[in-house]
């Protein structure tokens, strides 16, 4: 909790106003049990109307000025609690946005959105409680005990034993209830993940009818939330009771004592009264400390998630500047590349060598689970690789700043994802900068233009989160859009032509040729037809490189390849293709 503390550094004058608020507060309303003894003492029992008067409205002016400095520390203390959870939570996305897709994956995106909002929220609280209480009630407390004893010293014994009453308590429900609050906060991850998983999935389970069985276990995973959260509460409401019970013991004790006191003084009657005074707020101070006692371990808890996320380093770390000068001509080069995932003994990828060419487009295809993907999340550098060397442009990977490798990537996912906005947002997304024309441009190439000009406001359109407003195929030509606006030195597909029919899948093909002969194109894809035409395919089969070559050249000589082909062609298209091959390698 306290490395959170260091957001309050841009906040230094705001903190020292609010010390010095707070100060004012305490130190002028300590003074009133004592004007009070003194209006007793020296009017009342002396009969001294005007001296009643005079303190009486100096006691009115202390208390206006206290109010005053309550509420400006109040104030202070909400402004800075909400100021310093702002940075917080704007530094904890863009460390997130900063940190390996592997190292999201340990944290889960059920965790992070929980920790984002509601740990967050909950370090906000005691932020908040620990400025104003945490500094409040102490030097309340001390002053009050101070007084108390220079009023009657005779009866600060009852203090003592208030306080350590109100110690003991806190410890024994404290040491009950700490163990709980982690737990707590896990299943309020288990319910952001079964939350978003239930709504990302729903069609499927609908079609499965499994709405019965989804339902059950989400009310088991809310129930036992439910209980945990209801039996901290009850433990929790005994100390409200109990303080209670503290405090109207504490003052029939200052009254019980203070009157056989009395008895021998009657002088002692203003004293007496300024003690009680004095006393309750010692034990009202300890209310509030106990109070932030309840905060700060459920707090403690939620702050140590958030500096999890915070103090994660990024096992990928970028230089400043790129080192060296990148080649004019594209190029994207693996040589004996290895990846292995963190923790896993088999390697996904094992000696991998390729070098993809400007104006050409190099395929990867293979059965599933072979490394495809992996691959070419290699290249922006998603994932890091184990062994090996990947050069972009003639330089390694590893020499590049991250925003100068990215500007030179334009990145199309197997799962199409659109942001809320417009059509127009999407595709400019990675080029913001760019015109009208090469929007335009993008959605004819991505043959998105069809369905776009369809739309009552066209590139206007509203497009909602996720793109669920639009189908698979739309949301995944628009990502094709959005890559081909940025105009980058290398194209990666990513499985990206699943979505289309044969016909588009084509004509996208097509119109792609022209656009790209000056890049590089890395397309992952599953069906013979995307990848035909392709100047290079590289075939894998358990993470290493079974083939390499043309369509022909690898449909007579390799064999992985050729059992694809046979799958997805035809009987007398397999043999066509066949005979050509033959006749090519022959040739050759």
């Amino acid at each position: 909790m306290l490395k959170l503390f260091k957001y309050l550094k841009p906040y230094l004058w705001q903190a020292i106003l609010l010390l010095i608020s707070i100060a004012a507060q305490v130190w002028t309303g300590l003074q009133l049990p004592a004007m009070m003894a003194n209006i007793i003492n020296n009017g009342i029992v002396a009969g001294d109307l005007n001296y009643i008067w005079t303190t009486g409205v100096w006691m009115i002016g202390f208390a206006l000025f206290s109010s005053a400095c309550a509420f400006t520390a109040n104030f202070i203390s909400a402004w800075l609690g909400a100021r310093i959870t702002r940075d917080i939570r704007s530094d904890f996305f863009a460390h997130v946005l900063s940190l390996t897709t592997s190292e999201i994956d340990n944290f889960s995106t059920a965790s992070l959105i929980t920790r984002t909002v509601n740990d967050i929220f909950l370090v906000q609280q005691a932020i908040t409680m620990t400025l104003s209480m945490g500094v409040r009630a102490p030097l309340t407390c001390i002053l009050a005990i101070g007084q108390a004893i220079a009023t009657a010293p005779d009866m600060t014994w009852i203090i003592a034993l208030a306080v350590l009453v109100i110690i003991a308590l806190t410890i024994l429900i404290m040491s009950i209830v700490m163990p709980k609050f982690k737990i707590i906060q896990k299943m309020a991850d288990r319910i952001t993940l079964l939350t978003r998983e239930n709504l990302t999935g729903l069609r499927v389970i609908r079609a499965f009818n499994n709405e019965a069985v989804e339902q059950r276990k989400f009310d088991r995973t809310n129930d036992s939330y439910s209980k945990l959260n209801a039996w901290v509460d009850v433990i929790m409401s005994l100390e409200n009771p109990l303080i209670s019970l503290v405090f109207n013991g504490t003052t029939l004790l200052c009254i019980w004592i203070g009157i056989s006191l009395i008895t021998r003084d009657f002088a002692y009657l203003g004293n007496m009264m300024a003690f009680m005074q004095y006393a309750i707020q010692v034990v009202i101070s300890f209310l509030f400390l106990t109070m932030l006692f309840v905060v700060l371990p459920r707090a403690s808890v939620s702050a140590k998630r958030v500096n999890e996320v915070l103090e994660a380093k990024s096992k990928i770390t970028w230089k400043p500047q790129t080192i060296g000068k990148p080649d004019l001509k594209p190029s994207v080069e693996f040589a004996h590349v290895d990846f292995a995932y963190g923790g896993a003994e088999e390697k996904v990828l094992q000696d991998v060598s390729f070098t993809a060419k400007v104006g050409e487009t190099t395929a990867f295809i293979g059965s599933t689970g072979s490394g495809k993907s992996t691959l070419i999340n290699l290249v922006p550098r998603f994932y890091e690789a184990t062994a090996g060397e990947i050069k972009i442009n003639g330089i390694n990977i590893k020499d590049f700043a991250e925003q100068d490798l990215m500007r030179r990537i334009g990145y199309v996912p197997q799962r199409g994802v659109l942001f809320a906005g417009t059509v127009k947002s999407n595709i400019l997304f990675g080029a913001p900068e760019a015109d009208e024309k090469q929007m335009k441009l993008a959605a004819e190439v991505s043959q998105s233009a069809e369905f776009i000009n369809k739309l009552e406001k066209k590139y206007d359109s509203h497009i909602a989160q996720g793109g669920t407003n639009v189908s698979g195929g739309q949301r995944q030509r628009l990502s094709i859009a959005r890559a081909i606006a940025k105009d980058p030195d290398i194209y990666i597909f990513d499985d990206s032509f699943s979505a289309l029919d044969m016909k588009t899948d084509a004509k996208l093909r097509a119109a792609l040729k022209p656009i790209t002969k000056d890049a590089v194109t890395l397309v992952v894809a599953q069906r013979i037809s995307t990848i035909r035409d392709a100047e290079q395919i590289v075939v894998l089969n358990q993470g290493k490189v079974v083939g390499k070559g043309t369509h022909l050249e690898l449909i007579g000589k390799c064999k992985v390849y050729r059992e694809i082909a046979k799958s997805q062609l035809s009987e007398a298209e397999f043999k066509v293709e066949l005979a050509k091959s033959e006749k090519e390698n022959n040739h050759a």
